[in-house]
């Protein structure tokens, strides 16, 4: 029984959890960080079986809109620029509830530049994998209640949260971030 209501307690927390969740509240501190140019592509988007489509450009458009929408609230002095490439995606269409209730996935490869030391900060790109929020519940897959577009900004938003996590986590690791630009 205490394990039945964990399980529920657990999905009751992921469904609650969102990429744009926080963009309401301060930024996470990134250090001198000032992001300037945020490029997306995808010429070798793979689609997964079975997904619905989307087009290059709504790929990239729904990326660096997400990415900007989170990291424009940084206003450090020190300019980044992020390089991203979608690598794979998967919008979910309509299942059977209860039996087959596909999620919606979005593989993308980060590569952040430092402007200051004129050189990348990651040498090998930095691969992200995130899956839709489960906001409409772990038993309904999202092709039921999303559109594509809305399922693409769903990811889009997860993976700039993810990229934002990455970052503090390179910070504090590696000392990104952290003012004058090392020799």
């Amino acid at each position: 029984m205490i394990r039945i209501l964990s399980a529920l307690l657990l999905a009751g927390f992921l469904a609650a959890c969102n990429g744009a969740a926080d963009l309401n509240k301060p930024a996470v501190p990134l250090g001198d960080f000032n992001l300037v140019h945020n490029i997306a592509v995808a010429p070798k988007a793979v689609k997964a079986p079975l997904s619905r489509d989307a087009t290059e450009e709504e790929l990239t458009t729904a990326l660096t809109a997400a990415v900007a929408e989170r990291f424009d609230r940084y206003q450090g002095t020190r300019n980044y620029h992020f390089g991203m490439s979608v690598e794979g995606y998967a919008l979910a269409q309509p299942g059977i509830p209860l039996v087959f209730a596909p999620k919606s996935i979005l593989i993308i490869n980060l590569t952040v530049w430092d402007d200051a030391l004129n050189k990348k900060l990651n040498e090998k790109p930095h691969q992200i994998t995130v899956l839709e929020s489960l906001d409409q519940g772990p038993l309904i897959g999202s092709g039921y209640t999303k559109t594509a577009e809305e399922q693409l900004k769903n990811l889009s938003q997860n993976a700039a949260k993810s990229i934002e996590n990455y970052l503090v986590r390179q910070s504090k690791q590696e000392g990104w971030f952290q003012g004058a630009p090392a020799e």
